[in-house]
């Protein structure tokens, strides 16, 4: 019963924290609040980085099926 319970308000959090993240659009909001942004004069090296994390995140998804495939057990489970 109390897992029940347990779930069910995470469930709650999880739809309600996108709603409460929301900014607000009424005309009651009295500050006005704009985003600022400022321009720089040097690039970011860090961009170019997401391909290697790719194949790196790949391998390594790969690689655990394959420990996970080759465990060396051939004993069936249902025995």
């Amino acid at each position: 019963m109390i897992s029940k319970i347990l779930t069910a308000a995470a469930a709650s959090a999880l739809v309600a924290a996108p709603v409460a993240a929301a900014p607000m659009t009424s005309s009651a909001t009295t500050a006005s609040v704009s985003r600022a942004s400022s321009t720089s004069a040097k690039s970011s090296d860090l961009a170019g980085g997401g391909f290697i994390i790719a194949i790196i995140a790949a391998a390594a998804v790969i690689a655990g099926i394959v420990v996970v495939a080759t465990d060396g057990d051939d004993r069936p489970d249902s025995n």
